[in-house]
């Protein structure tokens, strides 16, 4: 107990500034005293403001008071240093990079616990002490730490900004409200803040629904994603295996045709071994009996000649040889050619078939969708020549241009129309797609429609049907059809058409081209098969609407 008796005096012997026991006490008129380094120091701060007032209590003093040392207060810190005791209390908090430091503090501050709104300053615990303790700081407003509170000052009129003006939306002071102000909404900050609240709380309901919606978006991709690695990674094996069962078809081909080639060697070299040495023996035996023909040629004797010629003069029956041409041979270059045709032939597939593997690769939307164009120029980054199928025409219009004209002697095929003056084009589309259109004379139809479309029968017309989307234009209107429901598209006349179709997002959408592009109509479905570009023509002869080129 004594122990902390004597802790007890020892605090109240600190300096409320340094926070130290002190010296050379002075005790300044209001009863408070401090080191005298330290309450100098305080007040050489105030002496611009020619107001100096005590760090506690807040009183103030004109002129600054005379600083003179306490010598019995002197006395007893020396007592209490006697004792041994440490003088300030071990647990400091002193303030570092970002705290908020107390304002009364001098040397090196503590960290603020309290930042007061009336007086505009803030304490460390020590400091606050007066505002806990004395009745004339009972009103004043203690907030936590914060280094912002100038302000909360007037610029103006160097006033609490205790008022917020509506009309303006901006906090002022008393001052303001009757002074610019003047006739404006304004109430009290506080207020202000009770309606300002049950907003954040709505605020925050909106956030909060929006992190869970977020949550469940977070959610939902991890699994897309988990699923795409998945489908990836087959996709990877699959592919592989099929790369590389071709490969090992072409090396088994390729040990074949080796194979074949070095047997045909082979045998071909054995044939002409053999037969080489055949022509050989009958050389031989040729250069023998012209040599004995030669000796009987030089004999004088007419008896034996006569008598040997018949038998040397007669040749030995002659080895049937095959021809030998002496023509340019190929040998195996045709071997040779008829590899490089079926080369060509496997380079051409896979050129052909390449870029429909590639496009369906960049084509996967594992997070989001790709954004609709907004631009004409970023619409031409999906452009694509789309060519009309003649087989596919109607006998009223031209193969190469939609024109209508007199009946065309076009061969009967299955997917002509018959029934209806239409035509698609020759191939179907898939992924992101974009082309335009320009018509002349009275109307048209610009449609995208499936391959097994009817040819014959009434419902073959674009757009009355579920194989196909239609622009409907005439001079005197516009309107969309799908499955004979007719949706009219308000807007001035165009002769210039864009289509932008991403089949696998489900989107068809139709503008008026120009560098802003105006939208006349989209369309948000689910394609299940390729779409076939096509057109109707309606009106007059002459009448004619095509594919524009796109650079």
């Amino acid at each position: 107990m004594a122990q902390q008796g004597i802790q007890l005096d020892q605090a109240k012997f600190c300096c409320s500034i340094c926070l130290d026991l002190l010296k050379d006490p002075v005790t300044i008129p209001c009863g408070h005293s401090y080191c005298m380094s330290c309450i100098k120091g305080h007040w050489d701060e105030e002496d611009q403001k020619k107001i100096h007032s005590c760090p506690q209590c807040r009183q103030t003093f004109i002129p600054r008071p005379v600083l003179v040392k306490n010598t019995m207060l002197a006395e007893l810190v020396e007592e209490l240093k006697k004792t041994g005791l440490t003088a300030a209390p071990p647990d400091r908090c002193y303030a570092g990079p970002g705290d908020v430091a107390c304002d009364v503090c001098t040397g090196r501050k503590l960290k603020a616990l309290k930042s007061c709104l009336q007086c505009l300053a803030s304490y460390c615990e020590q400091h606050l002490q007066p505002h806990y303790e004395s009745s004339m700081f009972k009103k004043h407003k203690l907030v936590d730490p914060s280094q912002k509170l100038q302000e909360n000052i007037c610029s103006r009129h160097d006033e609490v900004m205790k008022m917020f003006c509506r009309t303006d939306q901006q906090c002022i002071c008393y001052l303001c409200s009757v002074d610019e102000h003047k006739g404006h909404d304004t109430v009290s900050a506080a207020a202000e803040r009770t309606e300002r609240q049950k907003e954040l709380g709505v605020s925050r309901q909106k956030i909060q629904q929006r992190i869970q919606d977020r949550e469940k978006d977070v959610k939902l991709l991890q699994q897309k994603m988990k699923a795409t690695n998945r489908s990836a990674d087959k996709a990877l094996k699959v592919s592989k295996k099929i790369f590389t069962e071709l490969v090992r078809l072409i090396e088994k081909r390729s040990s074949e045709v080796k194979e074949q080639i070095r047997s045909k060697q082979k045998a071909e070299a054995s044939r002409a071994e053999e037969l080489q040495e055949k022509l050989k023996q009958e050389i031989a035996e040729l250069r023998r009996k012209d040599a004995e023909l030669e000796q009987l040629s030089h004999t004088e004797d007419h008896t034996l000649f006569l008598h040997s010629y018949p038998s040397l003069s007669r040749l030995s029956g002659s080895i049937d040889f095959p021809s030998i041409d002496i023509r340019p041979l190929r040998y195996f270059e045709d071997v040779t050619a008829a590899v490089s045709e079926a080369r060509d032939k496997l380079q051409g597939i896979l050129t052909e078939e390449w870029p429909k593997i590639s496009l369906t690769v960049t084509e996967v939307d594992v997070v989001l969708p790709q954004p609709e164009p907004k631009t004409r120029a970023e619409f031409l980054q999906y452009s694509r020549q789309i060519t009309l199928d003649p087989k596919a025409a109607n006998t009223h219009l031209g193969n190469r241009k939609a024109t209508l004209t007199e009946v065309q002697s076009y061969s009967s095929h299955p997917d002509r129309f018959m029934e209806s003056q239409q035509v698609l084009s020759r191939d179907g589309l898939t992924g992101r797609c974009y082309w335009e259109v320009e018509w002349s004379g009275w109307g048209v139809s610009i449609a995208v429609a499936y391959k097994d479309i009817s040819r014959t029968e009434d419902e073959c017309q674009f757009g009355y049907n579920d194989k196909s989307w239609a622009l409907d234009y005439t001079l005197r209107d516009c309107q969309f059809i799908h499955n004979r429901i007719q949706t009219p598209i308000p807007g001035p006349l165009s002769f210039r058409i864009g289509v932008y179709l991403d089949h696998k997002a489900g989107i068809l959408s139709f503008y008026r081209v120009s560098e802003t592009m105006t939208l006349l109509h989209r369309v948000q479905t689910r394609f299940t098969q390729p779409l076939y570009p096509g057109f109707k023509v309606s009106g007059l002869p002459g009448d004619a609407v095509e594919f524009c080129k796109l650079k």
